[in-house]
Parts: C-alpha cells; structure tokens; sequence
C-alpha cells in the first residue's frame, strides 16, 4: 500500500469554503473513484490556510488508473471550476507505511 498526501494552500479565509465544497460535492466523487479515503485535515499552526488529503492505494499504478478516471468524469470537472480559485499551491508526496504502521 502507499499513501497520497495532497497539501493544498489556500488563499486566507478561504478553508471554510474548501471544506464546504469538499464536504457537500468533492468527497462523494472522490470515493466513487479513489476508494481508499483516510482523512481530510486542516492546519492550525504552522502553515496555515492549508487543507491535506489522504488516500490509500494498492500501488503507483493502482493510483494513475483511478486518478485517470476520476479525471474524465464530468461531475468532477466542474467541482474542480468551483475550487481552483480558492488554491494558490499544491504539494503532493507519496508515502510508503514502515512494516509497524498501523496503515499497511
């Protein structure tokens, strides 16, 4: 299993609204096509105005299959219209659990 990080940096004010959108509209498109959801967070100190996803995946090809296919769909597409504005940086980092991790 790997595990996707994605850090979105916001612009200030906006990590309300991202959540809104996220919660009513993103999430459910996502699952439909990811599958794997572990958590959805947003910072409290450090860098703020950022929201991070987490999403596990069988493997590197496991995960291009899905994105690939989320990223035809046409709900999809528009929610991103409705979000993009509100995004000023995105990281993303894939991570690979120790054989201790509680996420295998």
């Amino acid at each position: 299993m790997i595990v996707e990080e994605r850090i979105y940096t916001l612009y200030p004010g906006k990590v309300a609204e991202m959540m809104k959108l996220y919660g009513e509209e993103g999430l459910a498109l996502q699952q439909r096509h990811l599958g794997k959801f572990i958590g959805y967070f947003s910072t409290e100190t450090g860098n703020l105005n950022q929201v991070v996803f987490l999403w596990g995946y069988d493997s590197l090809e496991d995960r291009a299959a899905r994105r690939e296919r989320m990223a035809q769909d046409p709900g999809f597409q528009a929610y991103l219209k409705k979000v993009m504005s509100l995004v000023v940086t995105q990281e993303n980092r894939i991570l690979k659990p120790a054989p201790f991790s509680p996420i295998r």
